[in-house]
């Protein structure tokens, strides 16, 4: 069974996304982002420092479960009054194909419909433009892509990513 608990921005829930992390996302880049490159994001995205400071800047973390494991995890940001971007959701490989990436993400539209205001509202999220399964997955939950852009993270590297978006009404 699926369940989702929103994270505290508390030593033991950053240390669960920390460590969820360094299962997740290595596993989803290897192949696509050079082993240097995928530690240089990992220490930019989810050093506890830096997720505690996302919670702090608009971002909403969640810890998701199955059958009461960690399986995943994603974020949400609010980025203006309508405008959401989902910046992480990654699920451990083990889980992957039973369906729960599709729980994850349509947890993460329902947390955006309950924060909007009245007004239409749009959640985007970049996807590197080279791993071919999250552009099938993210296509086939009604995501379109509105731009590509090669985005400069430091260090000399580069984010090379579609920009797909999905209006929630």
């Amino acid at each position: 069974m699926f369940s989702v608990k929103k994270a505290e921005n508390n030593k033991s829930d950053i240390e669960t996304i920390n460590r969820l992390a360094w299962l997740a996302f290595p596993a989803t880049y290897r192949g696509l982002l050079t082993p240097d490159q995928i530690v240089f994001m990992m220490n930019w995205m989810y050093s506890p420092a830096n997720i505690s400071g996302q919670m702090q800047n608009n971002h909403t973390y969640f810890i998701c479960y199955w059958d009461s494991k960690e399986c995943g995890y994603f974020s949400v940001e609010k980025q203006g009054e309508d405008l959401f971007h989902l910046q992480k959701i990654y699920l451990l490989p083990e889980f992957q194909g039973k369906g729960i990436g599709k729980l994850m993400f349509e947890k993460a539209v329902d947390f955006v419909k309950q924060s909007k205001s009245e007004r239409a509202g749009k959640i985007e999220l970049n996807v590197n433009r080279y791993n071919s399964k999250a552009l099938k997955f993210y296509t086939k939950m009604g995501m379109k892509k509105i731009f590509e852009g090669d985005f400069d993270i430091g260090n000399g590297y580069l984010m090379t990513d579609y920009i797909m978006s999905l209006d929630v009404n």
